[in-house]
């Protein structure tokens, strides 16, 4: 089966082509970081009219780039939430009039699903069941992943999810968007041990977290200072050590519990270079392994909504004809996929 997939959920405009033989054939990405980038953040309304700019000479380049016409697809995939409701309902809209007018099926695809699925893109997949810590913008979970499709979550943030800790505090520092990997970069000129700041919810049982008292922290530290590159860079790599520090120890925490010894990090933090390497050392010392998608495959794109659109459709799951898409919703509340096929076979 070859499809063709869509991903608007926020500020990334992307198409990909994925066949089931032969692999990713085809991923064109366009970032509206330049855009937003004087606004200090995403501004919906600009977002969801790039949206519609983008789409179809991505579209046009993605099939090109994999010699595949409209005749070759089997079905297209397409980005239904959660999400920005006015790009996520753009992507839709386009996404659904390509498949009826190619008289092709379509699969909306949950953006969450699609990063816990990303790694299945790579030569050498997780084995299910596993561990997995999803860090996707405004979403910080550890999840059991007993199967595609079939979601436990264990543990979620209460308040601020790990990214927006890092955008926030970002912001503090006066740091340009997006904050995240421009603090990364500062606090590879950190010192450390110049500023300790609090690792939240680590004295406790369970698996959840908050990040908001951190950028509280962070508040109160540079109250009386002046914004210096050298300092910048020492609260920066603080920031840093405080929130991966929290991450592995959660992870590692949720692996103890389940007995599972395959984690995977997934969404866009799990780039994040300093997380991986402690994560590994890490979790070697516990006798677990992580998986990890790609670098360009952790943040927002059409690949891993093509992955999960694929498993979705192959398993004869179909949309209807009416544009849906949703701000909001649970990743428990998904159908797990092994099931569904099997359900389609045994009829």
């Amino acid at each position: 089966m070859r499809i063709l997939a869509v991903e608007s959920s926020c500020d990334e405009s992307a198409v990909a082509v994925l066949d089931s033989a032969c692999g990713l054939l085809a991923h064109e990405l366009f970032s509206q970081v330049e855009l937003h980038r004087l606004y200090g953040g995403v501004v919906p309304e600009l977002a969801s009219r790039d949206h519609v700019r983008r789409l179809l000479p991505l579209t046009r380049a993605a099939l090109e780039r994999a010699q595949s016409g409209p005749e070759d697809l089997h079905g297209v995939a397409y980005t239904a939430g959660p999400g920005l409701i006015g790009a996520l309902l753009t992507g839709a809209a386009f996404a659904r009039s390509l498949a009826y007018g190619w008289r092709l099926p379509a699969v909306g695809v949950h953006h969450l699903e699609a990063h816990l699925l990303a790694p299945l893109l790579e030569p050498e997949a997780p084995p299910f069941p596993h561990v997995a810590l999803l860090v996707s913008g405004g979403h910080t979970m550890l999840i059991e992943v007993r199967e595609p499709g079939a979601y436990r979550p264990l543990g979620e943030t209460r308040d601020d999810a790990a990214g927006e800790a890092f955008d926030k505090t970002a912001k503090l520092l006066g740091l340009p968007y997006p904050g995240g990997p421009e603090l990364a970069r500062c606090a590879e000129r950190g010192r450390p041990g110049v500023f300790t700041f609090p690792r939240p919810m680590l004295d406790r049982p369970g698996l959840e977290f908050s990040f908001s008292g951190l950028k509280t922290a962070v508040l109160h530290a540079l109250r009386g200072r002046t914004l210096e590159p050298q300092l910048i860079a020492d609260v920066s790599h603080a920031v840093q050590d405080a929130i991966v520090e929290t991450l592995v120890a959660k992870a590692l925490r949720a692996v103890e519990e389940t007995g599972l010894d395959a984690l995977v990090v997934a969404g866009g933090v799990g780039a994040n270079r300093r997380l991986r390497a402690r994560l590994g050392e890490a979790a070697a010392a516990w006798g677990a392994r992580v998986w990890y998608p790609r670098i360009e495959f952790c943040t927002d794109n059409a690949a891993m909504i093509a992955m999960a659109g694929l498993l979705r459709l192959e398993a004869g799951e179909r949309a209807t004809l009416a544009i849906q898409a949703r701000a909001h919703w649970p990743l428990a509340s998904l159908t797990p996929l092994l099931r569904t096929a099997s359900a389609r076979e045994a009829t």
